[in-house]
């Protein structure tokens, strides 16, 4: 199993083989720890450096070229277009979606304090929140991250990583998905492998979770429709409800214009993506099915 070096990574390889292990007790999964491209330029911002796809390319280039069988990500690390000759064979049950506030409590942050993060998409839903923040570049694994929070008034996590880790910080502040949007895939485990091996895509299809699935695609979807990997601050949410996918999103379509939220319900999966991605763009959602809901107010 191909995977990162970082100890969050080898926790999720770990998690996944012990999910085969459960269901299939004569299975031996080994760790390929690789050190991707952004691991290796790991203070560089991400923007400069080719986008969230530099956690995964070495990965992917070690099961296309055998040297690893699977290759376990998190499922934000992936941009929404899957190179030929893979796919995602197995979306396991997902984790914490939120973010954490680490070092103080939004309301608790003074008039003009620093947030470090190397995430857009965080700072301009925290900057819609409080104008008079401001904001530091942030890089690294967890564990570095929180080794530089003392520099800061706070930095932003996601709180699965923190769970999955069992790191506890002095003071928290999980934000709300009304308040903060997470990233597309966030709490999400993908498990690729090479498309052409039926049975191996049978096996890890044994770890499946349905629902994880249905919402992580509509998500991805909602991705590819803004351009794949795409560079502005961005993120979407999906859940079920009756049976139909809720899938909420938040754009910032330019450096300086207000933050476009918007909630499509009653799709499937990538069609609501689709859908939603359409609606924050700024096309007419009645044009597809009348699902799409702007929410623009509050955040001007």
């Amino acid at each position: 199993m191909a995977t990162r070096s970082s100890p969050l990574a080898r926790w999720q390889a770990a998690a996944v083989g012990r999910m085969l292990s459960a269901l299939y007790p004569r299975l031996v999964t080994e760790a390929v720890p690789i050190r991707t491209e952004g691991d290796r330029l790991a203070e560089a911002p991400l923007a400069d450096i080719g986008g969230k796809g530099v956690f995964v390319r070495a990965l992917q280039a070690a099961v296309l070229d055998g040297r690893a069988d699977v290759a376990v990500h998190s499922a934000k690390d992936l941009p929404a277009l899957t190179p030929e000759g893979l796919c995602i064979a197995a979306i396991p049950p997902r984790g914490e979606v939120r973010d954490v506030l680490v070092g103080a409590r939004l309301a608790d942050l003074p008039p003009g304090a620093v947030v470090a993060t190397g995430s857009a998409r965080r700072r301009v839903q925290l900057a819609a929140q409080r104008p008079d923040l401001r904001f530091a570049d942030l890089r690294g694994n967890i564990d570095t991250r929180l080794a530089k929070a003392e520099g800061f008034d706070a930095i932003v996590v996601a709180l699965v990583a923190l769970e999955r880790l069992g790191r506890t910080p002095a003071v928290t502040d999980v934000l709300d998905i009304d308040l903060m949007v997470p990233q597309v895939g966030q709490g999400a485990l993908a498990v690729e492998c090479r498309a052409e091996d039926a049975e191996l895509r049978t096996l890890l299809g044994a770890i499946e979770d349905p629902v994880a699935r249905r919402c992580v695609a509509a998500e991805r979807a909602f991705l590819a429709a803004l351009g794949g990997d795409c560079s502005v601050p961005a993120g979407a949410h999906a859940n079920l409800a009756g049976g139909a996918v809720a899938l909420r999103g938040v754009l910032a379509p330019a450096e300086g214009e207000p933050l476009r939220r918007a909630t499509v319900r009653g799709g499937e999966g990538e069609q609501a993506g689709r859908e939603l991605a359409e609606t924050l763009l700024g096309g007419d959602p009645t044009r597809s099915s009348g699902r799409g809901t702007p929410e623009r107010g509050g955040d001007a």
